[in-house]
């Protein structure tokens, strides 16, 4: 029997984030990308969510090395956790590894692990599949596809990639590689989805320069940028253009300060002599000379902008005047988050310039021209849409048989499916572990449905807490019961309904008497339901009810 490769993605499918692939074939498995997603608004007290590891765990002895395609969080965030549970060498261009690296330091993992850098155009051989890095446009200097050589055929991975004539640095995306590529027969493709929605083509990162130029020309104010810390070049064209009309530059927020420290070292951001300042130097410069770049474009509870916007940073306060210029688009779900930091910039009298008022930021990734020349440059045997919600891979698919893919090649998977390829099939025959673990503080996992369902029904109802004493021996009630609330009612106000609980909490309590003595569980049960009840039919509320007996 013939083996086939296995391809096996673990996230970034039918959501926007925590990117990862598995290719498998005999003994041998890479792994494409570990990203990590943020959570959803109902995910309380949730700091990052991770894919399910349990497969790779499983399997680790067979993993040869992790290739990662570019540095952005949605792609490298989830490497910590998954070097907790087995080693491998990491695979990555300059920026990403710079990156990564940073990124182990912080969680104490440098040292066990092998970082390994790579340039475009070098092989990388891992078991029996043959792994080469190729240049592509993005929004973070040194992205990469992979061409991955497998013994039933070439799968390309390409990561995010957008087509840019006019890149700030590194050159446009190696066309001619993938056409090559395409000429000597590509069996899959998995390609980017994000922007497929959107018609034409993805504009140049330069095109915002001319944006910045404009607001930064003839301005008596101070000018404060936000933008993703990751967008090296976009970073870039802001410092540049400060420099130009004389401003002085300087960087708030951790994720910033990273991106700055590495690029430059890495000599991917040209930052001219004595333009950037600390922090702590800004407020004795006049407001025509100052220019801070800050992270916070999504309106992130901690992030700097916020905390300027809201007076709780330590150093910067937002002033009457200050040009505040958003250099991001709303990634979905943070909308009402940005939009509060807004209302509370125009509070506070700034003037703020965001997307909609100019052009202030491009996309990193392909729309549906783009997306059609890599698919008739490429010409892959299956095409496997990835890196997108489902209505993004079904108008992938569509614009696949728009340029002459037969249906029957195109293959929607689902996280954990397993996608089986041979030289002239490709279909899904099964299911690994797949799905999404929570971070919460230093836990990994351990905040599951029933915590996050408990932590809804608290943010949502509140809980009530009756707390009595009983004796050991009969259940007698010796003292209480003590209603105590938390996030429900305001106590003082609500003297009646705090009486009338007692009163059902003790009719519950003597209805169990004769019946149950001390069964703590069934006495608890009926006041949990009593309480319930009552509560629901006055107040039309359910909050979370604890009963707490004391044996005396």
């Amino acid at each position: 029997m013939t083996e086939k490769l296995k391809i096996i993605p673990l996230g970034g499918l039918n959501e926007i984030g925590k990117n990862m692939t598995v290719y498998e074939f005999g003994n041998d498995i890479i792994i494409v990308d570990v990203g990590m997603g943020f959570p959803d608004t109902d995910m309380y007290g949730v700091d990052v969510v991770i894919p399910d590891f349990t497969y790779l765990i499983q399997n680790k002895a067979r993993i040869r090395g992790i290739f990662l395609t570019h540095g952005h969080e949605d792609h490298i965030g989830g490497i910590p956790y998954l070097l907790r549970s087995l080693q491998a060498p990491i695979y990555a261009t300059r920026m990403t590894a710079g990156l990564v690296k940073l990124k182990l330091e912080e969680h104490r993992l440098l040292d066990k692990t092998k970082l390994i850098t790579c340039e475009a155009g070098e092989v990388v051989r891992a078991g029996v599949f043959r792994v080469e890095f190729i240049h592509v446009n993005h929004s973070i200097a040194d992205a990469v596809a992979f061409a991955i050589r497998t013994p039933v055929g070439v799968c390309l991975h390409t990561g995010d990639f957008k087509i840019d004539a006019t890149p700030i640095q590194g050159g446009m995306i190696d066309l001619g590689r993938l056409g090559q590529l395409g000429k000597e027969g590509v069996l899959a493709m998995l390609c980017d989805s994000t922007n497929v929605e959107n018609p034409g083509f993805t504009k140049s990162e330069r095109s915002v320069g001319a944006s910045f130029d404009a607001l930064f020309r003839g301005c008596e104010q101070r000018i404060i940028v936000t933008t993703f810390a990751s967008n090296v070049d976009r970073i870039q064209q802001i410092i540049s253009v400060a420099a130009k009309y004389g401003r002085k530059v300087a960087v708030v927020g951790r994720s910033m300060e990273n991106a700055l420290k590495v690029s430059t070292e890495l000599g991917y951001m040209n930052i001219p002599q004595n333009t950037l300042v600390e922090l702590a130097h800004i407020k004795s410069l006049p407001k025509e000379k100052v220019c801070i770049i800050t992270t916070g474009s999504q309106g992130e509870t901690m992030s700097a902008l916020t905390r300027m916007a809201f007076n709780t940073h330590k150093q910067i306060e937002i002033q009457a005047g200050d040009r505040v210029i958003i250099s991001a688009s709303a990634i979905p779900g943070n909308e009402n988050a940005i939009g509060s930091v807004i209302n509370e910039l125009y509070r506070k009298d700034a003037e703020v310039v965001n997307e909609r008022a100019a052009a202030l930021h491009v996309s990193g990734h392909a729309c549906q021209e783009e997306l059609k020349i890599i698919h008739a440059l490429v010409k892959p045997r299956f095409f496997i849409p990835v890196h997108g919600e489902q209505r993004m891979l079904k108008n992938h698919s569509k614009l696949a048989q728009e340029v002459g893919m037969s249906p029957r090649n195109v293959i929607i998977a689902d996280i954990g499916k397993v996608i089986e390829l041979t030289p002239g099939s490709a279909r899904i025959t099964g299911t690994v572990p797949s799905g999404r673990v929570f971070v919460d503080g230093y836990g990994v996992g351990d905040v599951g449905s029933v915590v996050l369902r408990d932590r809804k029904h608290l943010a949502e109802d509140g809980m009530i807490m009756v707390v009595c004493a009983m004796s050991a021996e009969d259940g007698a009630l010796i003292s209480g019961p003590d209603i105590v609330t938390r996030g429900f009612i305001y106590v003082k106000e609500s003297e009646g309904l705090m009486e009338e609980l007692r009163r059902v909490a003790v009719e519950a309590i003597d209805h169990c008497n004769g019946r149950y003595a001390t069964d703590w569980a069934a006495i608890k049960t009926e006041v949990k339901e009593s309480l319930s009840d009552y509560l629901y039919k006055k107040t039309k509320r359910n909050p979370m009810i604890l009963p707490v007996i004391m044996e005396v």
